[in-house]
C-alpha cells in the first residue's frame, strides 16, 4: 500500500493548481449521501494534491475509518490523519466507511484521472485507457488540464477521444457536434459503445446524424481490424505448423516414414525449453531474460537424440512396412505420452515469456500484433531459410537429396544411407523440437500437446506435396 501511495504522490508532481486537502473535503468524501459524496469526489480531484490522492487510495482500499468530523485512514493498525499526516489515535467505536458499487467505480475513476499527471507514459497510457468506455462530465476540467500539459502526441490524440466522449453529453448543440466528427476518427471498440449509448437518448436531427455517420466510420475501421487481426493470427499458426511439417516432410518424403510420434517430438522440445527456464530460475535468476536463447538449441537436441534413438532401435526394421510403421510410432508416442506424465505430472506446465516477448506493437484500437507471435513468424522463417540453405547447398543435403530420389543408385555411388537415414530422422525430429520451443510461448505445454497438431502437420505435408 505504501507503494502505492507513493506512485500517487509521484504521479501528481507535474499537477498545477494543487491545494491541500482540508478536514471538510475529507469528511464529505466519506461520509453522507452518495450523490453528495460524490460532487465532493470531483471537486477534490480538480486540484488534488498528493494527500488527496493517499485518501483516495484508502478509500478505495476500504482503509478510512470516521468518528463524528473526524476522519483516520487506518494500515496496520496505526491510524494517520489524511489533513496533515500525522498519526492520530483511532478512537474505538470508529466506524469503517462504506462504499457501494457506484461510489466505488467514482474512486476507481478518480484514482486513474489522477494518474494522467504521472510523469512515466505507461501510467498516462493505463489512465487514459481505464477512462475511455467510462466518459464523465465530472471530469471535463482534469481532462482539460491533462489535454493541455501532454507532450506525448499519441497519448493526447487518446486525451482528445476521451475528452469529446465526454462532451458527447454536453448540453451545446455545437459541443456535441465536434465531438461526433472527433469520434468518428477512433477505432476504439469503446467508442462504439459510447456512440450507440449516446444515439438511444439524442434528439437533435443534424447531431443524430452526425452521430450515426460516426458510428458507420467507427465500424467500418473496427471491422478491418478483426479482419487484419485474424490474417495475423493464421499466419501465427501457420508458421508454427511449418516448423511441425518441416520436420515430418523430411522424414516421409526421404523414408516413407508415416511418423505418429512426430507430435510427441514436438512436446519433448516443449517440455526441453521448460527445463531450460527452470534452471535458469534457480542458477541464473538474473539472465532469465535470455533462457529461451538457450532453449532453443537444447529443445533442438532433445528431441532430435530422441528421433535417432527411434530409428536407430524401431523405424530402422520397419522399412517398407507402412502398416507396421504407422502402429509401431503410434505405440511410442503413447509411451512418450505416459513418461512425460511419470516425469513432470499430469497437469500443463507454465513456461513464461521473456520479457522482450511481452507486450506488442498497436497498429489500430482493436488490434495489437504480440511481440512473441511476430518472434515465432521471424524465427519460422529463419528455420526455413537454414533448411533450404542445408538441403540445397551442403553435402549432408545433397545426400539427402539423393537417397530421397534414388536410393539404390546412391548406395552404389558410396552413400551410407542408413546414416543418412539416421541423420535425416534426426534432423526432422529436431525441427519439431523448434517448433515444440516456438509453441511454449504462446499456448500450453502440457503431455498432450502434440496430438493437436498432428493431423494438421500431416495436411500441410500432403497440401505441400508429399516427398517435394
Amino acid at each position: 500500500m505504501l507503494i502505492k501511495q507513493l506512485l500517487l504522490a509521484a504521479a501528481l508532481l507535474g499537477a498545477s493548481g494543487a491545494h491541500a486537502l482540508t478536514a471538510t473535503e475529507a469528511k464529505a468524501i466519506a461520509t453522507g449521501e452518495t450523490d453528495a459524496r460524490i460532487e465532493a469526489l470531483n471537486k477534490a480531484v480538480e486540484t488534488a494534491d498528493d494527500k488527496t490522492a493517499a485518501f483516495i487510495q484508502a478509500l478505495t482500499d476500504d482503509a478510512v475509518k470516521v468518528k463524528d468530523d473526524k476522519v483516520f485512514i487506518v494500515r496496520d493498525g496505526k491510524g494517520t490523519d489524511p489533513v496533515t499526516g500525522a498519526e492520530a489515535a483511532v478512537p474505538d467505536d470508529a466506524e469503517d466507511v462504506i462504499n457501494n458499487n457506484r461510489m466505488r467505480g467514482e474512486l476507481d475513476s478518480a484514482m486513474a484521472a489522477l494518474k494522467l499527471f504521472s510523469k512515466d507514459e505507461k501510467l498516462r497510457r493505463e489512465a487514459v485507457k481505464s477512462l475511455q468506455g467510462e466518459p464523465d462530465e465530472g471530469k471535463l476540467p482534469l481532462l482539460e488540464k491533462a489535454y493541455a500539459a501532454e507532450t506525448n502526441a499519441d497519448i493526447k490524440a487518446q486525451l482528445g477521444m476521451v475528452r469529446a466522449a465526454v462532451l458527447l453529453s454536453s448540453s451545446d448543440r455545437g459541443k456535441r457536434l465536434e465531438a461526433a466528427r472527433l469520434l468518428s476518427s477512433s477505432g476504439n471498440p469503446a467508442v462504439k459503445t459510447v456512440l450507440i449509448e449516446r444515439l438511444k437518448v439524442e434528439d437533435d436531427p443534424q447531431v443524430k446524424s452526425a452521430l450515426e455517420a460516426s458510428l458507420r466510420t467507427v465500424e467500418a475501421s473496427l471491422a478491418w481490424g478483426d479482419k487484419l487481426g485474424a490474417m495475423f493470427s493464421g499466419i501465427s499458426l501457420g508458421s508454427i505448423l511449418l516448423l511441425v511439417a518441416l520436420g515430418l516432410a523430411i522424414t516421409y518424403g526421404l523414408m516413407g516414414v508415416i511418423n505418429m510420434a512426430h507430435g510427441e517430438l514436438m512436446m519433448i522440445g516443449a517440455y526441453a525449453t521448460y527445463v531450460v527456464q527452470g534452471l535458469f530460475q534457480k542458477y541464473l535468476p538474473g539472465a532469465f531474460d535470455w533462457y529461451l536463447l538457450a532453449a532453443v538449441p537444447v529443445a533442438f537436441m532433445a528431441s532430435a537424440l530422441m528421433g535417432a534413438a527411434l530409428e536407430r532401435s524401431v523405424i530402422r526394421f520397419l522399412y517398407g512396412r507402412p502398416l507396421e510403421t504407422l502402429l509401431a510410432t503410434w505405440g511410442i508416442s503413447l509411451m512418450l505420452q505416459q513418461l512425460v506424465r511419470s516425469t513432470f505430472g499430469a497437469q500443463n506446465v507454465g513456461v513464461e515469456n521473456p520479457s522482450w516477448m511481452s507486450g506488442g506493437v498497436v497498429l489500430m484500437g482493436n488490434l495489437q500484433l504480440p511481440w512473441n507471435r511476430i518472434i515465432i513468424i521471424c524465427f519460422a522463417a529463419f528455420v526455413l531459410g537454414g533448411m533450404a540453405f542445408l538441403i540445397g547447398k551442403t553435402r549432408l543435403g545433397l545426400f539427402v537429396r539423393g537417397v530421397t530420389q534414388n536410393r539404390p543408385i546412391a548406395s552404389c555411388m558410396g552413400v551410407n544411407t542408413a546414416r543418412i537415414d539416421t541423420y535425416a530422422f534426426a534432423l526432422g525430429s529436431g525441427i519439431a523440437g523448434l517448433a515444440g520451443c516456438a509453441l511454449s510461448q504462446v499456448g500450453n505445454v502440457g503431455p498432450d500437446l502434440g496430438q493437436g497438431y498432428i493431423v494438421d502437420s500431416f495436411m500441410v505435408v500432403v497440401l505441400g506435396g508429399v516427398g517435394q
